[in-house]
């Protein structure tokens, strides 16, 4: 196998590993926030149920869009992606660890809880962003590469449903206690992998420099953040409307998440390979279109195989358009800077992730599921319709342009 092969496998087997971990807390995270301590006579964040698991997962979130950027320009600066991945898979691990043993503490309010679960946001996210970035150093073509994490990224996410939704069944912080050990492989198994990052050195206020001197990213940045925010608001308020409104408990809401992220992991690799070839307007903005209206389908749906049938065009259309995404931001980024250019992207993910929690949560709490699944959807269609003119002006439907910018970095 060529070394890059081998590397693009390991490197998405990694960015694997991180994503599952971080979705086994998801199908049960209301059990897990009352186990950690959530109690709405002593904490402001936890009212209800609903608002417990929201300030959980924003915390996280919240952590990620505070350091995915200093991680990002550590590494630029530094001309090294490994050691910062290991720091931050290995403080993510204790981070998970030390939320798992709080109900054997037993005297922890909720606050602390939410502070430890920042920390452990703060340093997985390192992890995350900079393995994504050693797959940008690869040759052999961006959207292949990008396809690699999005594939990574949806089967971590699409295993993590059913699989946390069991484990929460056999114990509540029993996915905590396995994220934990999946980070520990995660910084052991990245020195598998060599840096491949450019000779040329640049400080941190050069690297900002550089970023902002290319607008365009803000295309791709803005197309991740809406991304990002439909999966926060599936991860939330999704798990909780199946619960609701189909009576499902934890194992079956995982295995309906499953059928969003089952096709959206397997169909990343091709679609990525796709864009390469016909360019990104396609994939991203006609996707997108056909992405929102599938979220409103799914909010819509009378019945549970219903539901999920809409999950799974829901999942075939992201998948469509998440690794041309992530290859824009390639294709537009200068190769010194894509550390910094990919935590950007991330940045405006985890954003993305906030706004689905904080939203979603929100419209649902006060207006219903079906005000929340409109909004959501409503605003996928709206990013794309907006952003065709700008595509257009950019000249980026040529998928030639692509091969050329791949041929250049190989």
């Amino acid at each position: 196998m060529h070394s890059s092969d081998r590397d693009r496998a390991v490197l998405a087997g990694l960015v694997f590993a991180v994503l599952f971990s971080q979705v086994l807390l998801y199908p049960g995270v209301a059990t897990l926030v009352e186990t950690l301590g959530a109690d709405a006579a002593t904490s402001a964040f936890a009212a209800t149920a609903l608002d417990a698991s929201m300030w959980f997962l924003v915390a996280e979130f919240a952590a990620y869009v505070a350091f995915v950027g200093l991680w990002g320009l550590a590494s630029d600066a530094t001309g090294r992606r490994r050691p910062f991945i290991v720091a931050g898979a290995l403080a993510g691990a204790l981070g998970y660890a030390a939320l798992a043993a709080v109900p054997a503490v037993g005297s922890l309010p909720f606050e602390a809880v939410l502070l430890l679960r920042v920390f452990q946001g703060a340093t997985t996210i390192g992890a995350f962003s900079l393995t994504m970035t050693m797959l940008m150093d690869l040759e052999g073509g961006h959207g292949r590469n990008m396809g690699a994490a999005g594939i990574a990224i949806g089967l971590g996410a699409a295993l993590g449903a059913p699989v946390g939704g069991q484990l929460t069944e056999l114990s509540p912080v029993a996915p905590l206690a396995v994220a934990a050990g999946l980070l520990v492989c995660v910084g052991a198994l990245v020195s598998l992998v060599d840096d491949r990052t450019p000779d040329e050195r640049r400080t941190a206020s050069a690297l900002l420099e550089g970023v902002r001197r290319r607008p365009t990213l803000s295309i791709p940045y803005a197309f991740g953040f809406v991304d990002r925010l439909t999966a926060g608001f599936f991860a939330l308020v999704g798990t909780l409307y199946f619960q609701s409104a189909f009576g499902l408990d934890a194992g079956a809401t995982g295995l309906m998440l499953a059928c969003f992220f089952a096709p959206f992991a397997l169909l990343q690799y091709p679609m990525g390979a796709l864009s390469d070839r016909i360019g990104r307007t396609i994939p991203i903005v006609v996707g997108s279109v056909c992405y929102g209206v599938g979220i409103l389908a799914v909010g819509a749906a009378p019945s549970v195989p219903t539901a999920a049938a809409a999950m799974v065009s829901v999942g075939i259309l992201g998948a469509l358009v998440a690794p041309a995404t992530m290859a824009l931001v390639t294709d537009l980024a200068d190769k010194n800077e894509r550390g910094i250019a990919m935590a950007g992207f991330n940045l405006a993910g985890s954003l993305g992730f906030l706004g689905g929690f904080l939203l979603g949560g929100t419209v649902a709490s006060s207006y219903g599921y079906g005000a929340a699944f409109l909004v959501v959807g409503g605003l996928e269609v709206a990013i794309a319709v907006v952003t065709v003119p700008v595509f257009l002006r950019l000249s980026i439907t040529r998928a030639d342009r692509f091969r050329t910018s791949d041929r250049g970095d190989a």
